[in-house]
């Protein structure tokens, strides 16, 4: 089961602006989603998690500490499956393991878009984390440049360097580079736009829509094996 790759596209499918784009999108309104309905919080980035676990600890809230650990162990803990998936496919002789990466990721958040109000905002904030590291870490590339789709922070720098290269060193296509970035960037913010208004209309199920976007993801993936 391989690639199909275009003369037109230089680049694995899964690599391609348009992937991103609805990559990002995802996870911009992954974090509107718990910042509106779970929590206030943004269970994407785990620095601020690390952040609060040094504060606590340093307080002597030992309780709230443990609470910090769980979100970043299922971070790591989704980062690692995804270095399982990619061994096991790349042994099998499958050139493309992603897609069902983004299938586990659309079975994840329907089932929490079933999950009522009732169940604790720590359940599905660390599902969803664990579901963000296994996007992140099995997409890390957009026209062979290294971005991420569930935050914006290294794109961001990324994007500003490559302007300077553009204006300054006028490499022209740094400024096309810029361009990708910049617009996953947006992408981002549209995602997360999104989110917090389709969160106040439809309340917990509005997640099903991420599953949407990863739907024609994993469909768009899909027809490019043979």
């Amino acid at each position: 089961m391989k690639r199909r790759r275009p003369h037109a596209e230089a680049v694995p499918i899964h690599e391609t602006f348009r992937i991103a784009a609805l990559l990002a999108m995802v996870g911009g309104f992954l974090d509107a989603y718990t910042y509106m309905l779970r929590g206030g919080v943004f269970a994407n980035a785990q620095t601020g998690n690390m952040v609060l676990l040094g504060i606590y600890a340093a307080q002597g809230r030992y309780r709230q500490a443990g609470y910090c650990i769980i979100p970043i162990l299922a971070f790591a803990l989704g980062v690692y499956i995804t270095e399982v998936f990619k061994k096991y496919f790349t042994e099998k002789e499958f050139d493309i393991y992603e897609h069902w990466i983004i299938a586990l990721e659309i079975i994840l958040l329907l089932a929490i878009g079933f999950l009522p109000g009732t169940v604790p905002d720590s359940v599905v904030n660390v599902t969803i984390s664990f579901v963000c590291s296994l996007q992140v870490n099995s997409f890390r590339k957009m026209k062979n440049l290294p971005y991420a789709s569930t935050m914006c922070t290294g794109n961001l720098r990324s994007g500003t360097e490559k302007i300077f290269q553009f204006m300054i060193n006028k490499e022209k296509s740094a400024g096309i580079q810029a361009a990708h970035y910049f617009g996953i960037i947006l992408l981002f913010i549209l995602g997360a736009a999104a989110g917090t208004i389709l969160a106040l209309l439809w309340g917990i199920q509005s997640i099903w829509c991420c599953c949407i976007l990863l739907g024609i993801v994993f469909i768009t993936m899909c027809l490019t094996i043979r």
